[in-house]
């Protein structure tokens, strides 16, 4: 570029005046400022206070960037710098950084002259504003990296779906917890993580949330992880554009100890409540039962150890009863009553004698036999056990009770810290179950010489004959209830049922009076059986005071290939006759006043032939009687309960008949069934 002189120093600089950038002209090798436009002087000095452009080029500028003006005045190349932040210039009218795009390129003044135009513009805001994006950006590279690493160190899982609930993005914490891929978890897939019970819950409040009727979502399930099911909490919020929900944020969160916690306390809380609002051990025990099934096993029966032979020589049977059961839904539970003698190797005895919890596993379906009582087997089997719990319940010293807790199906097995939240809860129970237990152990006194005093029936090549007794337990008396079956000099076996009156130590007593008297008799003589009762009702004139009772005595006789029952009743409830089909009727033949009144007639006999494969039962009224209610209402709900159950094994008939009927709770109950061959 060459400039020409107008007349001296008067150079024709003025057509720079309004270029809108700043603009400067040094000549010579000195670089002399010969020039400068207004928007050159605003940008390097000011007129408020500043010093002079001459002096602030002289002073600061042209020492800065003398280099560059070397340069350009000696090759005539020009230089150019972008964004060049300025040297600070004391007094300026803006302190404070700066930046500039500059250029200087040379200038002819003629007569072989030199000097360098400076085209200078400042672009501090342009740069301020790029610093400011680049920092965001950066702050935001940095937040996203701290985040990722948040995410690698966390327990959580944090996960992204799409508007309508489909797992959209790749989660590496939902893949380290649960040891999935993307694929196999991708869409709706996550599913099948979540435990089968409670899935369902789980796409239920998932579908509520997504379909807008939620602004966030908070869920608990169990989630199967890389160390099995766990529970997690849930929580999830939409993320919206222009009204509408374009994806879900959400975080998985471990809270299985603070589930298991509060678990532990509302099921300690349940118990406490339950035992102390109920004051029979059975009614405690059966709520107790009910606070373990479904919270911790799939089944529970708790029973009341009897051990009536003590520590007999031998190996002698433990003698225990099941108060009270209780089953998954969609199980059949158990009766709640039923009676077994276990022998020495049985796990329940080994428990009660050691006092410490046994736990068994097994494969699914597959118990070893001496797991459980013998009754509970069958349950066992068919709903898929895989594991049982015998926990011995220690109350003052003792073993009164056992707690058997049953793990089906793909349910894990009992852990140790579900023994000892059991063992808690028994624990926490201990007072009430303690005030139970005293009166249960007056009563077991009672029952213990009840039971010396009754003999087991006899064990005959085609017959099956099974007892039961079942003490009152609102007293802790003795009854006057008794069975007893024998067999006679001619090879009949006999049945006996019978009740004194009366519900104390003297009629204990005479009960077992008449039932020497009784055996006596019949085995003296071949007579019919009402012949047998005249007789004893003639030798009770020598016992002392006045004592009354009902009896049956019948003969089963084989007669023609089959049976026929041949009996005499005296003032007791008529025998129960079942065929194998389920129909039943009773046997109300043969019917005299009760004992120990004075009877001149002779008693009558009867005679009733025994279908094969039917089953004959002997039971004392408090079997049927109701306070308030007519006896024959208690037969006729006897009689449909009996053919209900006439299919099942003779033992369990006779459990199932006491457990299904409602008790009174004011009576002793004795039961003997006769099975016959089909």
């Amino acid at each position: 570029m060459e400039v020409t002189d107008r007349g001296g120093s008067n150079l024709s600089f003025e057509v720079l005046d309004p270029a809108p950038v700043g603009m400067a002209v040094t000549r010579g090798p000195d670089h002399r400022l010969v020039y400068s436009n207004a928007m050159y002087r605003s940008q390097v000095s000011g007129p408020r206070g500043g010093m002079p452009v001459e002096e602030a080029f002289a002073a600061f500028v042209l020492p800065h960037y003398r280099s560059w003006f070397d340069q350009v005045y000696a090759t005539g190349e020009p230089v150019i710098r972008t964004a060049e932040e300025a040297m600070p210039i004391p007094g300026a009218r803006e302190p404070g950084e700066r930046f500039f795009t500059f250029s200087l390129s040379r200038v002819a003044f003629g007569a072989g002259e030199h000097g360098v135009l400076v085209m200078l513009m400042d672009v501090t805001e342009q740069v301020t504003a790029a610093h400011q994006v680049t920092a965001v950006a950066e702050e935001r590279r940095r937040i996203l990296r701290r985040y990722e690493s948040l995410m690698r160190l966390s327990a959580d899982i944090f996960w992204v779906t799409s508007g309508d609930g489909y797992v959209s993005e790749p989660s590496p914490s939902w893949e380290r917890v649960t040891g999935q891929q993307w694929a196999d978890y991708r869409g709706q897939r996550w599913l099948r993580t979540v435990h089968p019970d409670d899935r369902p819950a789980t796409i239920t409040s998932w579908s509520h949330a997504v379909g807008g009727a939620t602004a966030m979502w908070e869920h608990i399930y169990r989630l199967r992880t890389r160390d099995g099911y766990r529970h997690f909490q849930l929580r999830a919020v939409p993320i919206c554009e222009n009204g509408q929900v374009v994806e879900w944020v959400g975080s998985s969160v471990d809270i299985e100890q603070q589930w298991q916690e509060q678990r532990r306390q509302r099921l300690l809380d349940r118990a406490a409540i339950a035992t102390a609002q109920l004051r029979s051990l059975e009614e405690m025990l059966g709520a107790l039962a009910d606070v373990i099934v479904p919270e911790l096993a799939d089944g529970c029966g708790v029973y009341l150890v009897t051990d009536l032979t003590g520590d007999r020589h031998g190996g002698a049977p433990f003698i225990i009863e099941r108060l009270a059961t209780a089953a998954r839904p969609g199980s059949r539970r158990l009766p709640p009553y039923s009676e077994e003698q276990l022998p020495a190797s049985n796990a329940f005895v080994q428990a009660v004698r050691g006092r410490r919890p046994l736990l068994m596993t097994f494969p699914v379906g597959s118990p070893p036999p001496q797991a459980v009582p013998r009754g509970t087997l069958p349950w066992l089997k068919a709903n898929d056990a895989n594991g049982v719990l015998i926990l011995p319940v220690v109350v003052d010293g003792a073993v009164p009770a056992v707690v058997c807790a049953v793990t089906c199906g793909d349910r894990p097995a009992i852990s140790r810290d579900t023994i000892t939240l059991l063992n808690r809860m028994f624990d926490h129970a201990h007072d009430a179950l303690s005030r139970a237990i005293r009166f249960q152990r007056a009563q077991q006194i009672a029952l213990a010489l009840q039971y010396s005093l009754l003999a087991d029936p006899p064990s005959l090549p085609d017959l099956r004959i099974v007892a039961r007794y079942r003490a009152s337990p609102s007293a802790a008396d003795v009854g006057g209830d008794w069975y007893d079956s024998f067999v006679l000099p001619d090879g009949v076996p006999a049945l006996v049922i019978g009740d004194v009156s009366g519900h104390d130590l003297s009629a204990a007593v005479a009960m077992s009076q008449l039932r020497n008297m009784l055996r006596a008799l019949a085995m003296d003589r071949r007579e019919p059986p009402g012949e047998i009762l005249t007789r004893l009702n003639v030798a009770m004139e020598s016992l002392s005071g006045d004592v009354t009772a009902t009896c049956v005595f019948a003969r089963v006789e084989r007669f023609d290939d089959a049976y026929r029952l041949w009996y005499a009743s005296a003032g007791h409830p008529p025998p129960l006759l079942v065929s194998p089909d389920g129909g039943g009727r009773f046997l109300e033949g043969g019917l005299s006043p009760l004992l120990g009144f004075p009877h001149t007639e002779p008693r009558v006999s009867e005679v009733e032939p025994l279908p094969p494969g039917s089953t004959l039962l002997l039971y004392t009224d408090g079997l049927v009687e109701r306070p308030g209610e007519h006896l024959d209402d208690g037969l006729e709900r006897l009689r449909r309960l009996a053919e209900s159950v006439a299919d099942e094994p003779v033992d369990r008939f006779c459990d199932s008949v006491l457990a299904g009927l409602p008790a009174s709770g004011l009576d002793d109950i004795a039961v003997m069934a006769l099975r016959l061959p089909a």
